[in-house]
């Protein structure tokens, strides 16, 4: 992975991406290895060795982030950090549960929201102690759902909507620890998760119809913001959303 115009120089940092086996955590995690870093990625399987892409040049941590001590277990294990990428979950309503059910409801919040939380409180001495030259940063993931209510996942809107007030006060609170703090809010993007709306026309149409730029996100897009705001580029950015969804929601 790469970009024609510019080189991101990542040698010698410390990196954790939860869910960075597959779709957008793994495009992210795959640029940082990339530039030079040393990448620590999650998974809910029990080793590398069980999953089909090859994931040797990552350290690998198992973790359920519905699982409180588990989060609070990778995280008391990390003893230099420069970069947290908060990218694990998935919505649950798109494996058939129905997000409106209060029990799935407060799994979606504790997945996407709780695990973010716990896993930065976790992680944030040992970010304050980054050497980088912007210092340390978390980086989250909200998404459109984050701005329009979408009725199927009433759990996962909820959460990724809570991303924002979670990387505004965080950023606010530890910015005297050289912690910055933002967060980047994914369009359609092409994952695991949305393979099966990417194959299926009717459910791309009236997104393709309102994006300006013309076409469905890939992981790469949102990967090349993620290093973007961890860099020194970026060392007066701290708690802001910024938007990867091709001009989607500015569009009339």
């Amino acid at each position: 992975m790469g970009w024609s115009d510019i080189d991101f120089d990542y040698a010698g940092a410390r990196v954790l991406v939860t869910g960075g086996t597959s779709g957008i955590g793994a495009a992210i995690a795959g640029a940082y290895a990339d530039a030079g870093a040393q990448v620590t990625i999650t998974g809910t399987r029990g080793s590398p060795a069980d999953y089909d892409e090859d994931l040797s040049r990552f350290d690998y941590r198992q973790l359920d982030v519905e699982r409180g001590e588990q989060v609070d277990a990778v995280a008391a294990g990390v003893d230099r950090l420069d970069i947290l990428v908060n990218n694990a979950g998935l919505a649950l309503g798109s494996l058939g549960f129905d997000e409106w059910d209060p029990a799935v409801f407060e799994r979606s919040v504790a997945m996407h929201l709780t695990s973010a939380f716990r896993m930065a409180h976790g992680c944030r001495a040992a970010l304050a102690r980054s050497e980088r030259p912007a210092g340390a940063s978390i980086i989250g993931i909200a998404s459109m759902t984050s701005y329009f209510g979408i009725g199927m996942i009433p759990g996962y809107g909820s959460a990724k909507t809570g991303i924002l007030g979670l990387t505004r006060v965080l950023a606010a609170e530890w910015a005297s620890q050289r912690i910055r703090v933002n967060a980047v809010a994914a369009g359609l993007t092409r994952s695991r998760m949305t393979a099966g709306a990417f194959e299926a026309p009717e459910w791309t149409a009236p997104t393709l119809q309102r994006t300006p730029l013309g076409r469905l996100g890939e992981p790469k897009d949102i990967a090349g913001a993620v290093l973007f705001l961890s860099s020194s580029a970026a060392s007066w950015i701290t708690g802001q959303i910024v938007p990867i969804d091709g001009g989607f929601t500015i569009a009339g």
